[in-house]
């Protein structure tokens, strides 16, 4: 019997613009009409966080007259939609199936577009709805928290949890836009405002020692929130996602995912404090504990590590938590080895702004980093010792 066999290749680009701004939806700043298509007027069905609603309740009028002045670009076809905020509009399949209905209720089509505004939680989620409705809406981005200005809102990855696992369902989908306000982070609460520098820490240990530098000398005035340092942070650690992103796994197909530094324990964390704990602080806890193994291991010094641990805890960043007892944690080693495929691949630190990629975790050396970093979180004095 022939076997015939014919072999499909081809390769799609992706553009999108991240953009910066202040007050999108005054009616005098045309940012948002430039971003669409141009000669279409366009259907936006907006998505909103039920917390930035709360924090900014001219917003939906503002929506309404932004959209009547420039009515010859867009128009808004129905109310938007508010969804609650935070990790839980991605663990209930219903909120994402309610902004798929009004696709089809409201005829948002592929010509149309979705804009959601909110912290990353619920861009992930409206993201997947985008995603999965008509084979790809086009989404518009407005993140409004450090942590979805500065890395996920300017990612590839839409999301929802499902069987009690972070991100189970997803896509890759990069947007069609984002557009960051940073007048939306004046009403952070601090824990959000601080959560985010995590992913900034993150990034500039494992890739740029100059930009982790940078946040150790800015560390006070970022605590002390002063927004030009933190529009600084959040513009340089954009950049240094995107420059990854377009590198040469984009959609992650293989087992190496060097962004997730210190997320193999953040996302059990989150789960286990029944999300108690944050997604930025989670992280934080786990860049303290993977660098604390890293110390342990021999690759950084002793300095290395208590210039990481006194940054965070200039930030205000609490590293321990009671959940990174017993084995519970070292099960999301295994969890997130089934959430990449492959082989388990974890990102460690050679040295200050350069990461190294291991293949197994001494559970031993886990635990010892754990009663470290206990110790290291109840001095009080390590900032000015």
């Amino acid at each position: 019997m022939m076997n015939t066999i014919i072999e499909q290749s081809f390769s799609v680009p992706f553009k999108y613009q991240v953009c910066f701004s202040e007050d999108i939806f005054s009616v005098e700043n045309k940012i948002f009409v430039d971003l669409l298509a141009k000669g279409r007027h366009a259907k936006v069905l907006f998505v909103v966080d039920d917390g930035v609603a709360g924090a900014h309740p001219q917003l939906v009028a503002q929506l309404k007259a932004y959209a009547n002045v420039h009515s010859e670009f867009f128009f808004i076809p129905c109310e938007p939609i508010i969804v609650v905020g935070g990790e839980a509009s991605k663990n209930d399949e219903a909120i994402y199936k309610k902004i798929v209905e009004a696709t089809h209720l409201f005829g948002i089509d592929r010509h149309s577009y979705i804009a959601v505004i909110g912290g990353g939680a619920v861009i992930d989620m409206a993201g997947f709805a985008a995603a999965i409705s008509h084979r790809g809406i086009r989404l518009i981005r407005i993140p409004t928290t450090v942590l979805s200005q500065n890395d996920s809102a300017v990612g590839v990855k839409n999301s929802a949890n499902l069987f009690g696992k972070k991100n189970y369902l997803g896509t890759f989908t990069p947007p069609y836009a984002v557009l960051n306000d940073f007048n939306f982070l004046k009403t952070l609460d601090d824990r959000d405002w601080r959560s985010g520098i995590s992913e900034a820490i993150k990034v500039a240990l494992i890739k740029d020692l100059s930009f982790f530098t940078w946040i150790e000398d800015h560390s006070a005035a970022l605590a002390n929130r002063e927004m030009a340092p933190m529009q600084e942070l959040i513009i340089r650690c954009a950049q240094m996602h995107l420059d990854h992103i377009s590198g040469k796994d984009p959609f992650e197909f293989g087992s190496s995912r060097p962004l997730d530094f210190g997320h193999w324990a953040a996302h059990k964390l989150e789960h286990l404090s029944d999300f108690r704990i944050r997604h930025g602080e989670a992280v934080a806890i786990g860049i303290a504990l993977d660098s604390t193994y890293s110390y342990l291991k021999g690759w950084i010094s002793e300095a290395d590590l208590l210039r990481i641990i006194t940054v965070f805890k200039t930030l205000g960043f609490e590293l321990f938590a009671p959940e990174l007892g017993g084995e519970n944690l070292i099960k999301g080693l295994q969890e997130f080895q089934e959430h990449l495929g492959g082989q388990l691949t974890i990102m460690l630190l050679k040295a200050l702004g350069n990461g190294e990629e291991v293949h197994e975790m001494d559970h031993e050396l886990i635990h010892q980093s754990i009663e470290l970093l206990k110790s290291f979180n109840q001095k009080e004095d390590l900032v000015n010792s």
